[in-house]
């Protein structure tokens, strides 16, 4: 009832806040999390570990540098890849990262 006879000017800056909370609560913060978990994954990186590329090439991390990875892509004949970490999409048993 009193929202009823608050000014129009009220009415809208309540309703805005209300969009507002909507938006962060189910847009803004689950986005910040993702990115975290994301940074958190890739710092975590480390040799043996297997993996899957953005680009859906499946390996096992060779070298893990500053800014790179060294992926091996097939075993039986040596070829490895050197791909940028932020490539790295999940690893292999299927824990996501991005999507």
């Amino acid at each position: 009832m009193i929202l009823l006879q608050a000014s129009p000017q009220v009415t809208q800056l309540i309703l805005f806040g209300g969009i507002f909370v909507v938006f962060y609560f189910f847009m803004i913060r689950p986005q910040q999390k993702k990115a975290k978990e994301t940074k958190k994954f890739i710092e975590e990186l480390k040799s043996g570990d297997k993996v899957v590329t953005i680009g859906g090439v499946h390996g096992t991390i060779v070298t893990v540098r500053e800014k790179t990875i060294l992926v091996e892509v097939d075993s039986s004949k040596g070829v490895r890849l050197v791909f940028e970490k932020s490539a790295i999409s999940k690893d292999a048993s299927g824990r996501l990262t991005e999507e």
